[in-house]
């Protein structure tokens, strides 16, 4: 299963955040056959709060270009939807994470697989569930599901694209 994460909290050439990610997977699909697509959900920023509310959502692909070619194709629609790299964790137009491609685990370069921050994110983890709820990443003992519920604090809530 290749699962992708998206995120956006800015605001682009007058395209809100929901917006841009509606867009977003229609770019996506355009690379890669889009198979299924998780409701919107709002969360806080991370790691500070005090940021603009993200935009959340997740989605599988049946087909991708091999994942060094992805990522860089990934990396090219954000840049095309205004992503700046100005701070770690700030805010941005957009953001597109590879979570996972296959079984494949990757340590080292790039991508990281499965996504290092995957299993302790309710952003992640709660669209992730709409899609993939009884799957589980390379590595791990639990499900999506089962991540989900054993996190202490939840913040992502469903919201109408």
């Amino acid at each position: 299963m290749i699962l992708l994460a998206l995120g956006s909290n800015l605001p682009f050439c007058g395209a809100q955040p929901s917006e841009i990610l509606v867009l977003a997977i229609r770019a996506i699909d355009r690379i890669a056959p889009v198979a299924r697509v998780s409701r919107f959900y709002s969360s806080p920023a991370w790691p500070d709060p005090s940021d603009p509310e993200f935009v959340n959502a997740a989605l599988s692909v049946s087909n991708a270009p091999p994942p060094e070619e992805f990522l860089m194709r990934l990396h090219e629609i954000e840049r095309t939807f205004g992503r700046r790299r100005n701070r770690p964790n700030g805010p941005r137009t957009l953001d597109i994470d590879l979570l996972a491609y296959g079984d494949e685990i990757r340590r080292e370069g790039a991508p990281i697989l499965p996504h290092p921050g995957l299993m302790r994110r309710d952003f992640v983890l709660a669209p992730l569930a709409d899609i993939a709820p009884d799957w589980r990443p390379p590595g791990a003992r639990a499900t999506v599901s089962a991540l989900l519920a054993s996190l202490k604090v939840m913040t992502a809530e469903p919201i109408s694209p």
